[in-house]
């Protein structure tokens, strides 16, 4: 079975979210470890085109036909929804946040 190739798209919340991470990196782990965590970042969130699959169910978001997933790259989740037609990379958070904060990931319009 052939999985169809998407156009993978960043909500302006996860944009944000990725910038504040890079901010964070910097400030406590250096530039070129921060540039280096957020360009894997980044890399893993760009193969969604093709690989959307792959990932899990987000647990906090369940649908019957599992369209919220996450890819969990370190402490650092990040939600994204299959549509017909595109990849939409909602949010970016960290894994610690409180379920609530994680569920209204759904609510997020692109």
């Amino acid at each position: 079975m052939e999985i169809k190739t998407r156009e993978v798209v960043i909500s302006n919340i996860a944009i944000e979210s990725l910038e504040k991470i890079y901010e964070y990196g910097i400030e406590t782990f250096a530039y070129n470890a921060a540039t280096i965590f957020i360009d894997e970042l980044y890399n893993r969130i760009y193969k969604l085109s093709e690989e959307y699959f792959v990932h899990s169910e987000c647990n906090f978001l369940p649908t019957k036909t599992h369209i919220y997933r996450n890819i969990i790259h370190g402490n650092y989740l990040i939600i994204y929804r299959i549509t017909p037609k595109r990849i939409e990379v909602l949010n970016a958070l960290h894994g610690s946040r409180k379920p609530t904060t994680i569920k209204a990931s759904k609510k997020i319009k692109i």
